[in-house]
């Protein structure tokens, strides 16, 4: 994919720099937690961190504000990574990263909206993020305003019938102010998707459902700001199907379905901290 003028080398640079933090603080929240979900956050550190550092239409001092574009992270379990980057944007202290998971903690497993400051929708079972999604999108329509809305999903996820229901709905409607984004790593909490229920061929179901269908490397920064950047111009919704490997970053989670939900232990977290910092964006 070509640069459109949409970022300079310097926001690649910029935006790979803040991901490797982001990857750090995941591997360190869930260590703190002893428990938590390292795979799938790990896979989604590119795109959610080029949404929130580069190109979402948000105030982090107005978490509330009404033209803000909007995220919703359905597969919800895969909260660390939104708690990291929320939190190093400035909607809260990083400090409160290290909570994760305690009692009287803001930062549960699962992400509560009306707790954390940035969260859109509150998250857990499922299937049920693109219907919210469309109800957002909907919701500018009828009010006039211009914001986008940001749908990540599991390819695991996308097993759930709802997501297609959603899917036709926002076709129907025409909702070219909303974005899918499936975050296609190959692996659910029991081994490869491809193996317990296969999705495939995601680009033409989703194109036989009316969607602009956008495919990318999900680790590639370029690619993904451009995906990004040109499902604005659509004049339909656009779903981007990111490529990405299970727990990316980290050489002992990589594609092993047991770190969907696993914590480190010290000497992992060690390792891993290593990696992610000496290995940065390949």
């Amino acid at each position: 994919m070509e640069n459109r003028n949409y970022f300079t080398e310097r926001d690649v640079e910029r935006l790979e720099t803040q991901a490797v933090q982001i990857r750090q603080d995941i591997i360190s929240m869930i260590h703190s937690a002893k428990a938590g979900h390292p795979g799938g956050s790990l896979s989604a550190v590119e795109m959610v961190t080029a949404l929130y550092f580069h190109v979402m239409n948000i105030k982090p001092e107005e978490p509330q504000w009404a033209d803000r574009d909007r995220f919703i992270l359905s597969k919800g379990h895969s909260c660390p990574v939104l708690y990291a980057s929320l939190a190093r944007r400035g909607f809260f202290d990083p400090a409160l990263l290290n909570t994760l998971r305690q009692y009287h903690s803001i930062l549960q497993g699962h992400p509560d909206m009306n707790k954390v400051p940035g969260i859109d929708m509150s998250a857990g079972s499922l299937g049920n993020g693109l219907s919210v999604g469309v109800g957002m999108a909907l919701s500018a329509r009828l009010h006039h305003q211009n914001y986008m809305t940001y749908v990540m999903l599991g390819d695991g996820e996308i097993q759930e019938g709802m997501v297609w229901e959603a899917a036709m709905a926002a076709s129907h409607h025409n909702l070219k102010n909303l974005v899918a984004i499936v975050d296609c790593n190959g692996v659910q909490i029991n081994g490869w998707v491809n193996d317990i229920m296969t999705v495939e061929p995601l680009g033409d179901k989703w194109r036989s459902f009316g969607w602009r269908v956008v495919e990318v490397n999900g680790h590639n920064m370029k690619d993904i700001l451009t995906a990004l950047h040109t499902a604005k111009t659509m004049r339909c919704p656009t779903v981007i199907l990111m490529r990405t490997v299970k727990g990316k970053g980290v050489s002992f989670m990589e594609d092993d379905s047991s770190w969907h939900g696993a914590a480190p232990d010290d000497e992992q977290l060690v390792k891993a901290i290593a990696e992610i910092e000496e290995g940065g964006v390949v």
